[in-house]
């Protein structure tokens, strides 16, 4: 052994959550068409094995104290053990009901609520305050804990055995009438008006509850990262742009006239530097900006859970991701059940052969199915008796279709809807077949051969009153549509578990894509993946000149050390295994398009640092705004963002984006001259 380097084992499944702190996850079975297929090894024995008692992670022996000069106990804090005790509250008045000589306040802090009772016989001057006060009026109260009178007891709230006995009202601030009801959980409310107000929106107890478990979920991040031996670095908001898929947005310069700095889309360069700089195991809460179209799970500017690795290879860092997303998950929901463990790993292209997607959601079948086998003979004619299937089949398409359980008695409204859903996904059309009696009904039945129908019958595994969905297209497309149509069924089916949490892995993308416009490879990820060690030598192309490429080259064959983690039908994170070669970099980004002069302007740090010696290095960047969505059952990330923009990038609350000052633009030596035209 080496003076200063320990023996290198590979951690055991037991010692790492021995690290972690053990624990037992819920695992149910998914149930697969067929074998995941061939992944990285992952290693988790004794998963199961460990006491159920251990906690996640280190808790303080005692809780800390939140007392203030203005209350002695939070408003959820109160029990019947304090019974005859003396305690000052404060907080924002959630509901006040006075019956005259009583006065009755629910009092409010983003611990719970307690109820007041001010009795104007015991206390006037505090019963005197007390009828002014008006919903969420800021006020400190002291008195006696007693408990409630039997039958008066509310259990729904923790602090529904006890109330305050006030002594004392004080108003701190008072309130002016809120735009929406703060109190209620079921009020419906607009959205504008919540982003508007977003300040007393976030005092509502579901915002709360939300961004608690947001902390949560980032305070697991940290504990599992500094526990395992991470270091975490900052790294810098004001850099150089760089492709990573969206525009950039862009800060001048006033020290330096006519130059710009990017925000950064991901810190990809710079963690692949600290690696080179031997921070071998890098972590980051690291907040990512994109000027891109918006959506339910896209803001223009988001936090990820960014870390790398060096000396790994693709297992390795696949095998540390999961264990740390199993251990991020116990401690934040330990409520929710992760549906299989170890995760599921998929070839890309069995994803979307079986799913339609790269994130399948594993919460429910409904797989994708290939009808060629009933509509071939065995010359390899197609003779399936219509003609749109025989045709498709014969001009090398997909004929492929998927089963909705329970719906073979659909409407021909709801037949349309799919109908029309399907063409705005791309297809051409829908062809809809139901089981009944043993037999196959739809429009096309007729035309179909008894072999045929019988052969669709079992490859579906349609039975008495299911519904066949098929489409015929390119492989591509048929693929897409239907993996379109599986999710929307099964949202509308409600086949999906709302409490499971179903993580797989998607692996082995294709390197690159070709982009007939600028003739060139782009990649269909991150530009810094590595390739499949056994795919490196079709890093080129047909004429052997990197700069003269076709899609006819070998490169498009090239398979991408890329893998996703997926959860719920949603892709949480996207990393890879990186270049770490000098050369090979170079050859992956002339195949992209650049040229020399190109790469030393966008990646010369980079380019240059390998030069210095790389060490192999992997990472993933995991969206904390999308993780905190999922463990909180929301479908949009503004759920989970204290202060997020519209979906046209505004923030309704600050009325941002505005127009600079004219002295802004002066001192930059920038002057505004209009907006281009769209091509």
């Amino acid at each position: 052994m080496l003076a200063g380097c320990p023996r290198l084992v590979a951690p055991s499944r037991r010692a790492f959550l021995a690290v972690l702190g053990g624990g037992v996850v819920r695992a149910h079975p998914v149930e697969p068409r067929s074998s995941p297929g061939p992944g990285p090894v992952l290693d988790y024995d004794m998963v199961n094995t460990l006491p159920a008692d251990r906690s996640p992670l280190p808790v303080p022996a005692e809780p800390a104290s939140l007392a203030t000069p203005y209350r002695t106990h939070t408003c959820g804090e109160l029990r019947t053990d304090g019974a005859g005790a003396s305690a000052r509250l404060a907080g924002w008045v959630h509901r006040r009901r006075d019956y005259g000589k009583l006065i009755f306040i629910d009092l409010r802090d983003r611990h719970g609520i307690t109820q007041v009772v001010v009795d104007a016989a015991d206390a006037p001057d505090a019963h005197d305050v007390a009828s002014r006060v008006r919903s969420e009026f800021v006020i400190a109260v002291e008195g006696v804990v007693a408990n409630r009178q039997p039958g008066t007891e509310n259990p729904k709230l923790a602090t529904g055995a006890v109330e305050l006995q006030a002594r004392d009202v004080a108003i701190l601030n008072e309130a002016k009438t809120p735009p929406f009801y703060v109190n209620d959980p079921d009020a419906p409310i607009d959205e504008s008006l919540r982003l508007r107000y977003r300040y007393l929106d976030i005092r509502r107890e579901a915002m709360q509850r939300r961004l608690l478990l947001r902390s949560r979920l980032v305070q697991a991040i940290r504990e599992v990262h500094h526990a395992t031996g991470f270091v975490e670095v900052e790294t810098p908001n004001l850099i150089k742009s760089t492709p990573e898929g969206a525009r950039d947005f862009i800060v001048p310069s006033r020290l330096q006239p006519g130059t710009v700095y990017a925000l950064p889309q991901s810190p990809q360069q710079l963690k692949q530097l600290l690696m080179v700089a031997g921070i071998d195991r890098y972590f980051q809460i690291a907040r990512c900006f994109r000027d891109e179209d918006l959506r339910g799970d896209r803001q223009p500017e988001f936090t990820q859970l960014d870390l790398e690795m060096s000396f790994v290879d693709e297992p390795t860092v696949m095998a540390f991701i999961e264990r740390m997303v199993i251990e991020v998950s116990r401690a934040t929901v330990p409520e929710r059940p992760i549906r299989q463990v170890p995760f599921p790993v998929f070839r890309f292209e069995e994803a979307m052969e079986r799913f339609g997607s790269d994130k399948p959601d594993l919460r429910f079948a409904m797989e994708l199915f290939d009808l060629a086998p009933a509509m071939t003979a065995d010359d390899g004619r197609p003779e399936s008796g219509f003609r749109v299937f025989d045709e498709t089949l014969a001009n090398g398409g997909r004929v492929k279709g998927i089963t909705a359980p329970g719906m073979g008695g659909a409407t021909r409204r709801q037949i349309d809807e799919l109908t029309e859903l399907s063409r705005r996904f791309g297809a051409r059309g829908l062809v809809h077949l139901s089981v009944a009696e043993g037999e196959l009904h739809g429009p096309i039945a007729k035309f179909l051969s008894v072999g045929t129908r019988t052969g669709i019958r079992e490859l579906a595994g349609a039975g008495e009153g299911d519904l066949v969905l098929v489409v015929a297209d390119t492989g591509e497309r048929a693929n897409d549509v239907l993996g379109r149509l599986r999710v929307e069924l099964g949202a509308r089916l409600e086949l999906a578990d709302p409490d499971e949490l179903a993580y797989c892995w998607v692996h082995r993308f294709p390197m690159y894509q070709w982009d007939e416009e600028h003739r060139r490879w782009d990649a269909t990820h991150n530009p810094f993946s590595g390739v499949v060690p056994e795919d490196e030598p079709l890093l080129t192309t047909v004429s052997g000149d990197l700069d003269d490429r076709s899609p006819r080259d070998p490169a498009g064959r090239a398979r991408a050390m890329q893998y996703d983690i997926v959860l719920n039908g949603w892709e949480l994170g996207g990393g890879s295994v990186r270049i770490w070669r000098h050369d090979l970099l170079a050859r992956s980004f002339n195949l992209q398009g650049y040229t020399l002069e190109q790469m030393r302007e966008r990646f010369g740090a980079m380019l240059e640092a390998f030069e210095y010696g790389a060490p192999p290095h992997g990472g993933i960047a995991l969206g904390v705004d999308r993780w905190a969505a999922l463990l909180s059952y929301q479908t949009n990330i503004r759920e989970v963002m204290a202060f997020p923009k519209t979906q046209s990038g505004s923030d309704l609350m600050l009325e941002a984006p505005s127009a600079p000052d004219e002295e802004q633009f002066a001192e930059l030596g920038l002057r505004f001259v209009g907006v281009p035209e769209k091509r």
